[in-house]
């Protein structure tokens, strides 16, 4: 007889590695990318507004600065209206 066992704990082993973390958001420029999922469009305003009381030295651009929904997020021409706003680090967001 030969059983089987499942691991459920997945690879832990990091293959692709997160970008490198700001230090401080003090003058730093933070956009957002919305995959327009589940209540983005409640948690990321409230998330700017908390950045933005937060870290008076951060610059928040708008939620609607870059194109928004999950065929828009890996587009190039996204991305490149990402890094022409000079953005130092962007969230994306929300969980589906």
């Amino acid at each position: 007889m030969r059983i089987e066992f499942h691991d459920p704990s997945g690879t832990i082993a990091v293959s692709q590695p997160h970008a490198a973390r700001v230090g401080t958001l003090d003058g730093k420029t933070i956009g957002f990318l919305s995959n327009e999922q589940w209540q983005a469009h409640r948690m990321l305003p409230l998330l700017k507004s908390l950045l933005e009381s937060d870290f008076p030295g951060a610059r928040v651009l708008p939620i609607d600065a870059f194109p928004q929904g999950n065929a828009e997020i890996p587009k190039d021409a996204t991305c490149a209206l990402v890094q022409q706003a000079g953005v130092d680090a962007v969230i994306v967001g929300n969980a589906s």
